[in-house]
């Protein structure tokens, strides 16, 4: 659920980006060449953007989880005793009485103390620790998946393209609200209107921007 959720915030990110350079553009001049030069600009620069992005902040917690891992490890090893008494003690907090609560202690650090600690005290799954690069594939290909499709109906022929746009993409953003909503759990009608409006306020920015320059003949 944690992965679809990034990709789904991926593929929204993807939409609004690409779509709010290109209706810019788009609103600016009908030369498709630019139209399309923005917008794959946009597109390829922000899929890499969201990569890097999460390839830091990934190897950041996966840094931080590592170190942890090797700091209760250290300590299972040096004070075996201090150690089983405080898992113990974490035990007792969540309603244990003390004597079932000691007995599961020295149980689960019969079978793997390491991973009983990493668990109980620091909410960690030393199997599943996060991996930068999944996380950065993940995300460029969301954001790609996502902004291909403001990007293709921006190049239909005529004047209805940015209307067209604005349409597919307010869409979109709704069906991305929804179902990031459903994973959360929360309500899918506020957040299905908080997307929707961020995002044809996006649009209406980009559009009113690219109009005054072009009819100003700045571009």
């Amino acid at each position: 659920m944690n992965w679809l959720r990034a990709g789904v915030l991926g593929a929204n990110d993807g939409i609004v980006s690409v779509a709010a350079v290109v209706v810019g553009v788009a609103s600016a001049t009908p030369m498709a060449a630019a139209i399309l030069t923005a917008g794959l600009a946009a597109l390829v620069g922000g899929a890499i953007s969201m990569a890097l992005g999460e390839y830091v902040s990934v190897s950041s917690q996966r840094d931080s989880e590592h170190a942890l891992i090797l700091k209760e490890s250290r300590e299972l090893s040096e004070m075996p005793e201090e150690e089983l008494a405080e898992l113990t003690g974490l035990y007792e907090a969540r309603g244990l009485r003390p004597e079932p609560a000691r007995q599961v202690a020295v149980e689960l650090t019969e079978h793997d103390a390491l991973a009983a600690h990493l668990s109980v005290e620091l909410g960690i799954d030393q199997s599943d620790v996060v991996s930068p690069w999944r996380a950065a594939f993940a995300s460029a290909i969301a954001f790609t998946i996502g902004g291909v499709l403001p990007l293709l109906t921006i190049l239909l022929p005529g004047g209805v393209r940015i209307v067209v746009t604005f349409i597919v993409v307010l869409v979109a953003l709704a069906i991305t609200g929804y179902v990031a909503a459903w994973i959360g759990g929360s309500s899918r009608g506020r957040a299905m209107l908080r997307v929707v409006v961020g995002g044809a306020l996006a649009l209406a920015a980009t559009f009113a921007i690219g109009a005054l320059l072009g009819t100003t003949g700045m571009v």
